[in-house]
This record gives structure tokens, sequence and C-alpha cells, in this order.
């Protein structure tokens, strides 16, 4: 044992009968000093019980002598595939320890009261099986989050499905959750295995969860009231243990009043609900990111860029971020693309940041007694903003995003969710 302490080891080979130890006993002390170091077990008195003690203990394989030419051929590839199955498992297992410690709670970026709130709501419910339906507006880090609810689980150690519910279409999105059998439909040659089965034992995250049609939430919530579900074409009910963590930016209980999504699904979805806050209500975080995406973009992109000189800073800070994290993110990795190295000045921001930005003054509605709805009023003030952008660049969206200081991804989900549509002749 003590070689396989200090050695680095591809595989062993063992007799059952050795003087000293038992080639199963020393199998077994392997398997708990090293789980990852294949073993492969030889023996002259071979026996079905043998084999199954054999591979309980953690062998790889268990081998009858004597040995011909034909078995030796065997012996050779069978000692490629435990070298290769053994490089395979240490890999696994780093790379779930990477996951883990790049989804620890510390590694969420910011100091913020609001951050810190989710981070403890994250912190008390991740190692639990109750359903967390995260909210939050586009850009803020809800994905993130979820990785963090699964990687700090006890479900760490086995899959995180992952299924976008606004970029598949309807007709589609049924047979990747749930699967489907051969001859289901046009082009169903096979069986396919559905994302709910894949994540078995594991966490499925299902992002924009507002999004999903009408038909399709009844069946999820047959899923998540049963822990059943039907592949498409099947009459035949499969059993999962998943956790359940879904997220949206929409206001679902909006949607509840508008008919476009479920009440009974929204409070089975809600359990432990997760508010991710907008970047504009942590602006103490916006120096801590900045210097997080600079550290990382400089080590991604091979460049050493050392900061922002004063004004460029103070530009950044009073930014609205409508983008959130994921726009100041972009915007960090295009400036230290294009600068290279040394400090970023203000020349060179983009718009709207840059030193010809004039700064917008609206004037606000006079408040009414009565009171007024402020939604409404921001929504209807926003909507006119993005149309207003969209006629002045004859809707083209890449220059409309850039005049308003949006993304593109950002602006295209703002004018989906208002259903705003090109007039005649232009897309």
């Amino acid at each position: 044992m003590s070689v396989v302490s200090a050695e680095h080891l591809d595989l062993v080979l063992c007799d059952v009968r050795m003087p000293g130890i038992q080639g199963l006993e020393l199998v077994r002390q392997i398997h708990d000093l090293q789980p990852d170091l294949p073993c492969i077990v030889i023996t002259g008195y071979g026996s079905a019980e043998a084999s199954v003690d054999a591979l309980r203990a953690g062998a790889f394989w268990y081998l009858e002598k004597p040995f011909d030419q034909t078995s030796l051929d065997v012996v050779r590839r069978l000692v490629d595939q435990a070298i290769e199955h053994g490089r395979l498992k240490a890999e696994n297992r780093l790379l779930q320890r990477q996951l883990r410690t790049r989804y620890r709670f510390e590694n969420i970026v910011g100091a913020s009261p609001a951050l810190r709130y989710a981070l403890e709501m994250v912190e008390k419910v991740a190692d639990t099986d109750s359903t967390v339906l995260i909210t939050g507006e586009s850009g803020t880090g809800k994905e993130l989050f979820a990785r963090a609810l699964h990687y700090n689980s006890r479900r760490a150690d086995r899959l995180l499905v992952t299924v976008n519910c606004g970029a598949i279409p309807e007709e589609l999105l049924e047979s990747e959750l749930f699967g489907h059998v051969r001859g289901a439909f046009t082009n169903a040659v096979s069986h396919r295995q559905g994302r709910f089965a894949l994540a078995h034992g594991g966490t499925i995250f299902l992002d924009e969860i507002g999004d999903m049609s009408p038909n399709l939430q009844v069946k999820l919530l047959r899923v998540l009231q049963e822990r059943t579900f039907e592949p498409v074409g099947s009459s035949k009910s499969v059993s999962v243990d998943v956790r359940v963590v879904a997220a949206t930016n929409q206001d679902l209980p909006v949607a509840i009043r508008e008919k476009r999504f479920r009440e009974d699904l929204y409070y089975r979805l809600n359990v432990i609900p997760i508010e991710v806050p907008p970047l504009r209500d942590r602006r103490e975080d916006v120096p801590l990111l900045i210097r997080h995406f600079l550290d990382v973009m400089n080590a991604e992109k091979g460049r050493a860029v050392t900061g922002f000189e004063q004004k460029a800073l103070e530009r950044l800070l009073g930014h609205d971020w409508p983008g959130n994290v994921r726009e100041l993110e972009n915007l960090i990795e295009r400036l230290v693309i294009l600068r290279g190295e040394g400090e970023i000045r203000l020349d060179d921001l983009p718009p709207p940041f840059g030193p010809g930005r004039t700064p917008l003054r609206a004037e606000p509605p006079r408040i009414p007694m009565a009171g007024i709805p402020f939604n409404d009023v921001v929504d209807r003030f926003e909507t006119d903003l993005i149309r207003q952008a969209l006629e002045q660049t004859h809707w083209n969206k890449q220059r409309a995003a850039q005049l308003l200081g949006l993304n593109r991804t950002t602006l295209l989900e703002k004018i989906k969710k208002k259903g705003l549509e090109p007039p005649p002749g232009l897309d």
C-alpha cells in the first residue's frame, strides 16, 4: 500500500491468493485509498460467486487463469480499457470538484444587502429537494444561482440538466422534456430519452418557464405532483427522482391574470421563491464586478488591462445597466480586447457611455390625488422608448439596441414580451 500511496499508478493487477494479503482485501484497500485506480483480479480458482465478490470489492474486472494466446490478446485490450476507464473517472472527479468550486456561494461576486439576501436563501435551501422559482430581469444571473443550488446540494454528483423553454419550439419541447418512442411522430425513427429522464437523481433547470405553452404546463404540473410522465407516443408511465428549479424574467402573477400561465402550476413552482436583484439595485457591487471581469478577461484573452481611469469608472458607476450583469460582462470583454493593455480611458467607452453622451431628462407625469399605476406607467414609457428607437432605425434592432444602451438580446426579449411588430415591409 505504500507504493500505491507514494507512486502514480495507472493499473493494478493482482492474484486472489498472495502471500501476506488476499487479493480481494488488497483491492478493497486500494479502492478506499484511490477510488479511481483500476484493479484487475486474476485467479486460477474461478466461480461466479468469486467474480461477484471481486466486483463488489471495487475491481474493474475478474480474469481466470491460465492464459493462452487468445486470452492474452483479451487481457491486453482489457488493460487498455481499464486504464482509460480510470483516467475518465479521475477527470470526471476533477471536473466535479472544479464545478463545486466555481459555483460556491462566495464565488458569486457582490457584497450588497440585496445580493446577500438572495444568496442566504440559496444557502438555506440548497441541500433540500424543495422546488425553487428564481425570478429576476434578463441578465441578472439566474442560471448562476440555479447552478449554485445544484452544486451545493446532495445531488451534486448527479447531472444538472438545463432546458431553455423559450428557445425550443413548442412542437419540439414536449419531446425534449419527456422523450419519445419510435414512431411517435414523423422522423421519430428510434426511442429518445427526454431531459427529465436524463436528470434522474439530479436537478432539472427549466429556464424561461413563463414561455411554456398552456398544454405543456398541464403536463409539467403532473410531473411536479406525481413525479411521473409519459414519453410522447407511449402509454407507459416513467417515474423520476428529480429536483426542479425554474426561472423566469416575467411577472407570473400578471401572466396568470392574463390567462397565459396556470395558477396551480405557479404555486407548485413557487415553493421557495428567490429573486435575483437587478444591477441598478446593487450599484455598490459594480466596482467588484468590474475587477472580477477584468481579471477573467485578461486571463482568457491574453491581455493586460490594469483598470479604468477615474472619469471612465465614474461613467460606468452612473449607468443604470438595463442589461444587468450580462451587459457589464460583455462591455468589459469588449474593452479588454480592444484596449489590450494599460488603463481604459473615457474615450475608449462606446455609446452610450462615451464622452458624447448627453444625460436623458424625462419629465415625469404628475401624480393625481387618486394615485397612479406605477408599473403600468413605467411599462408604457419603456414601450414608447423602444418603439421610438425602432422607428428611428427603420427597425434595425442592432442600431436600436445601441441607441438605447441595451444588448441586442435584451432588446429582442423586450420586443417579444411587449408584442411589438414592424410595419408592413420592415422586419
